[in-house]
């Protein structure tokens, strides 16, 4: 292996672990601000907000007598209050002790604060990050914008022996004498249809308030859009922009074409002829079983090498109402959770395989792939994540936020909290699942296809 190699090699390792810090810690300092504030507007103390672990590399004190730190270790952080033992939250008897006689003291503490005090502060975390993904994917919808209805060109696409009629700013009113309503409706059936002629097709057109019938590309051909992390394609080579002319020898003129023939893979090797702006490459993969989440709820197991179409062209987007992007970004986060539920249900139940589980090494991979392919790409990977650490968090584990939130239930009903010596017991076992579940994943990382 030659100099160049290992500096590629160690770029992109360089590249994946600052891609994967900054993710972690945009979506941790996310939620453990929510702690943090939520707390300070309904009366705790916070003595110390940590961005890490370890070593402290800087800190200082506010106004109100909170540490601010930042440590060596980037994987994490913790909101230590006032009476706290830990960054855990254990109780701190001396402390308590201490403010035992001052009903203001004692309030400001979070083992003093009443339980409603407590519960908020406890669960805001979570609701930070859910609130982090709605802005996200806000600000993504609003920024990109929807097609415009009816589909109009906006740019057109180099593809290989392709010449078209189109122009920038024709609207498309018909394809083969076929009308469709708006965007979706065109690209589902490109996406569901071997082209009628493999090579041209004719378009009906509005040109400057002109009504024309033109050739051009089928809207769909076999080029690729965007490529998923941790795929098939990924590991191959492929590109953004590239157009698949050949699977194994056989000519290709359609996305579907090459969906069919990669799903009716069984997972065999197949050989790529691949158009590149202007070059014709080969390239080997073999596709990887997938499971996905199907509409109606369960799961489906599929061949899949990990691309997304891209179309003949580029279309001209509108504006997306504000409402309209808000109550998009809800369902999104919605159906992230569903997702996630449902994915970790059929895994306990042996439904699809654990090797869909992820830990450090597949979310580091997947940062510096999403990273890789723009700015839009890594905020809506951060958004999922946040969702995902969200989600995690609140499950009933003793030591995560959603255990806590199980105390502070059992202390609303019975009047009184569970013990000292059955918390230090429950959060031993807590912390004991949660690195069980850690070391699991890291196992899915290192052995998992």
């Amino acid at each position: 292996m030659d100099i160049a190699t290992l500096i590629g090699q160690f770029g992109g390792f360089f590249w994946m672990i600052i891609a994967f810090v900054v993710a972690l810690s945009v979506v941790v300092a996310i939620h453990e601000y929510g702690h943090y504030i939520v707390a300070r507007w309904i009366g705790i103390h916070a003595d110390v907000f940590s961005l890490g672990f370890g070593p402290i590399l800087y800190s200082r004190f506010d106004k109100r007598g909170t540490k601010w730190q930042i440590a060596a270790l980037p994987f994490g952080g913790y909101v230590k209050f006032a009476g706290d033992s830990n960054a855990a939250s254990g109780v701190d008897g001396e402390a308590m002790a201490e403010v035992a006689d001052d009903p203001v003291a004692r309030r400001a503490t979070m083992h003093g604060a009443p339980l409603w005090a407590r519960a908020l502060t406890v669960a805001a975390g979570p609701v930070f990050n859910f609130a982090l993904s709605i802005a996200i994917f806000f600000s993504v919808l609003v920024y990109t914008g929807q097609p415009s209805d009816p589909l109009t060109v906006s740019a057109l696409q180099a593809l290989p022996g392709q010449e078209t009629e189109l122009r920038e700013g024709d609207r498309i009113l018909g394809i083969e004498g076929q009308q469709y309503a708006g965007f979706d409706e065109a690209v589902r059936w490109a996406l569901t249809t071997t082209p009628p002629r493999p090579d041209i097709l004719n378009y009906d057109i509005e040109r400057d308030g002109e009504k024309l019938t033109v050739t051009g590309p089928f809207l769909a051909p076999a080029r690729i859009g965007n490529i998923m992390p941790q795929s098939a394609a990924s590991d191959a080579g492929l590109q953004r922009g590239d157009v698949i002319t050949h699977i194994n020898g056989d000519p290709i003129t359609a996305f579907l074409d090459m969906k069919e023939i990669v799903e009716s893979s069984e997972g065999a090797e197949l050989g790529l002829t691949v158009w590149r702006d202007g070059s014709v490459e080969q390239l080997v993969l073999t596709p990887k079983r997938v499971d996905e989440p199907l509409p109606a709820g369960g799961f489906d197991t599929q061949w899949r090498i990990g691309i997304m179409n891209g179309l003949a062209f580029e279309p001209a987007t509108e504006t997306v109402p504000l409402g309209t992007a808000l109550s998009s970004s809800v369902r999104q986060v919605g159906r992230i959770i569903e997702g996630s539920i449902s994915g970790l249900g059929h895994m306990v139940t042996g439904a699809i395989s654990t090797c869909n589980l992820s830990g450090p090494i597949g979310i580091a991979q997947t940062s510096g792939a999403m990273a890789s392919q723009g700015a839009q790409s890594f905020m809506w990977f951060i958004a999922v994540l946040s969702t995902a650490v969200g989600l995690l968090n609140l499950f009933p584990i003793p030591a995560l936020d959603g255990g806590h939130l199980v105390f502070y239930a059992y202390e609303a009903v019975t009047k009184r909290p569970p013990s000292d010596g059955a918390l230090r017991i429950l959060m031993g076992i807590g912390l004991a699942m949660v690195l069980t579940l850690m070391v699991f994943a890291l196992g899915n990382d290192l052995f998992c296809p």
